[in-house]
């Protein structure tokens, strides 16, 4: 139940990056309505934690000398990469997220570490 709660966060602040920056876009069946929408947003939240699951612990594996010289914020680097990445991922089909420019997901990628960190305090890990 945890993880469907995190998904559905995690498709939340997606959604919010995407209303907030103006380079971020969800694309979506024009004509099928809103359940359309929020199966297209999930399925771009599933690929994100994918992503941030496989691909970031080896990302931030090597980037570890920039991570300590930067005090941490080269994080958020590695954060608009993996929304980048997410997007580039979900190009393949017709629908999914588009991302223009790295600024775009450096916005989008902070709206969503917020968002995420507002609901891990809400949604506690059982750890």
């Amino acid at each position: 139940m945890q993880l469907v709660l995190r998904l559905i966060g995690t498709a939340f602040a997606i959604w919010l990056a995407a209303l907030w920056v103006g380079k971020i876009e969800i694309v979506s069946p024009p004509d099928q309505g809103n359940g359309a929408k929020i199966v297209v947003l999930l399925a771009i939240a599933v690929v994100f934690t994918v992503v941030n699951a496989f691909v970031k612990p080896l990302v931030k594996l090597l980037s570890l000398p920039l991570v300590i010289l930067t005090l941490g914020l080269f994080l958020l680097v590695i954060n608009a990469l993996m929304l980048w990445l997410t997007a580039w991922i979900t190009e393949a089909t017709d629908y999914g997220l588009r991302i223009e420019g790295f600024w775009a997901a450096f916005l989008g990628a902070v709206i969503v570490t917020i968002v995420n960190w507002a609901i891990g305090i809400l949604i506690p890990d059982n750890d």
